[in-house]
Parts: C-alpha cells; structure tokens; sequence
C-alpha cells in the first residue's frame, strides 16, 4: 500500500476517534432547548444525539457510549435523577460524565443532581457565549476530552 494511501487512512482513523471523544447524548424534553444546544455543540466540532425523555435517553447511552451525556432533570415520564441513577448502575457507562443541565436552581438542587449519580451542573438558561467552554472545563476537570 502506498503512504499516500495509509497516511489517508489513518487520517480518516483519527478523524473517527476525534469524532468518538466530541460525542454528545443530549437527553433534553424541550425542542426548542436541544436545537439552540445541538446548534452551539455542532458548531464547535461535536457530534450530537439527542432523546426527548429519560428511557429513550438511556437506551441512546447504551447503544452509543457518548463521550459526555447533557441531562435535563424536568423530564417526562422518568425525571433526570432517576435517569442518572440508572445510568450510574450500568457498568459499562459509569465513568460517562454526566452534566445536569437543569432550570432546577434553588438551595440543594445542584448536591441533589450529584448524588443522583450526575458529575457536574450548569444552571438553565444558559448563556449561548460561554455554554460550550462551560462543558470543556467540565470535560477537562473529570478526565474527558474537549
């Protein structure tokens, strides 16, 4: 095989593993909350996937073992602590960070997420300027990569 052909090929490889480590799981009720955190995710290089609800967002987990899961807390059917506990339980995604991005804002809300199972919080609404350097410092802190 020619190097032109193997310097292709591992450059198309370390585009997938660079793509792999920038995957996101969105689990997010609110449409119009996943399109502005898709858009600003998308636009600085991750991949982005997305569930509207607690069970479809933990399947989603196990089938794509995401770099970093964003989880809402107010969700249907199956709130967001319940979704990190369930997740924390599955071998397999424990050391997945999980951010609470959450309008719960009051006294206690943030150690509740945590002991949930979540890893970190960022507080809703977000600012647009700063959101994705937020999840960085976050991924940066817990051993992931921005």
């Amino acid at each position: 095989m020619g190097s032109r052909k193997r310097l292709h090929r591992r450059a198309s490889h370390d585009v997938a593993l660079d793509a792999m480590s920038r995957s996101v799981l969105l689990i997010e009720d609110n449409e119009q909350n996943r399109y502005l955190l898709t858009f600003l995710l998308e636009s600085c290089g991750y991949q982005v996937s997305a569930a509207h609800d607690g069970p479809r967002g933990i399947e989603a987990a196990r089938a794509l073992s995401p770099s970093i899961i964003l989880l809402d807390i107010q969700l249907p059917t199956m709130d967001g602590y319940a979704v990190a506990r369930s997740l924390r339980q599955n071998e397999a995604l424990r050391t997945i960070p999980i951010v609470a991005v959450t309008s719960y804002a009051m006294p206690g809300d943030r150690e509740t997420a945590l002991e949930a199972g979540c890893t970190d919080y960022i507080e809703k609404p977000i600012d647009p300027d700063t959101f994705v350097q937020q999840l960085e410092a976050i991924l940066e802190r817990h051993g992931g990569q921005p």
